[in-house]
């Protein structure tokens, strides 16, 4: 299930996606969030099943990766269509059993969710897949710099952000440690009923916290001995600049985003 999770996960490629202004991937994949949630019929969301193939065909990014994304949320996705299903009413009934029933209304709004939650996680992993931790920490410093005007921390919230995006990976990685070295001791992570299998979770948490918080430790007294005092006056190595192609994505997905939640 760990190996799964691959949120905060950055794969190098050399690809047109790869090379875009982190600021354009970021405001795409908000015109993207909102489109999904503009469209009113299924047409619409064929577009964005378009959309996100050709995106994964220009960053070079497997497949196999925007499925194990969806994965963990395979539970979510389907209590959401079950609950809509038998929750919601409205139209005629397509199948009905002693007190529980599904009508049309029930079966298009489930199925509207769900797939609102797998667009949702399929394009925001490929922000993440195609854009190093460090880009994505100016370019969400640089979106949000004109919000200082009235007192929102840009840099800070970009860093706090991007630092835990990046150490989601590093977490899982010593969650499967500890897993595999508490198994060689004899511990069940798997038999057992709900509240058992909560209680196995103790001897993975545990350490895991710990390890997780001395991390945060030593991350604070680096930075520290580096002299890091925040945003103010920072400079970069590699200042961002906006190019003609990074002008032409964003004006393309602009109005192919906006006229499929418009018209579909």
């Amino acid at each position: 299930m760990l190996d799964d999770i691959i949120i905060g996960q950055y794969i190098e490629r050399d690809s047109f996606i790869h090379s875009l202004d982190p600021r354009i991937k970021i405001l795409v994949i908000i015109f993207f969030i909102i489109t999904i949630f503009l469209i009113n019929a299924f047409t619409g969301y064929l577009f964005l099943a378009f959309f996100i193939l050709v995106t994964v065909l220009l960053s070079k990014i497997k497949v196999k990766y925007i499925i194990k994304s969806i994965r963990p949320l395979i539970f979510i996705i389907s209590f959401t269509l079950i609950v809509h299903l038998f929750m919601t009413r409205g139209g005629q009934i397509i199948w009905e059993w002693r007190f529980l029933k599904i009508e049309e209304e029930g079966l298009r709004m489930g199925l509207f969710m769900s797939l609102r939650l797998i667009f949702l996680v399929s394009y925001t992993s490929l922000l993440t897949l195609t854009t190093s931790p460090l880009a994505l920490t100016d370019g969400l410093e640089s979106l949000l710099k004109p919000f200082e005007k009235i007192g929102l921390p840009a840099h800070e919230l970009a860093m706090m952000m991007s630092i835990a995006l990046r150490f989601i990976p590093t977490l899982l990685e010593e969650a499967q440690k500890i897993m595999k070295a508490q198994k060689a001791r004899g511990a069940d992570f798997e038999s057992g009923n709900l509240i058992n299998k909560a209680k196995s979770l103790i001897p993975l948490l545990v350490p895991l916290f710990v390890n997780a918080f001395r991390r945060a430790d030593d991350l604070a007294l680096a930075m520290e001995a580096r002299c890091y005092r925040g945003g103010e006056g920072r400079s970069r190595m590699n200042a961002l600049l906006l190019v003609n192609k990074d002008y032409i994505v964003l004006a393309l997905s602009f109005v192919y985003l906006i006229s499929v939640g418009i018209f579909l």
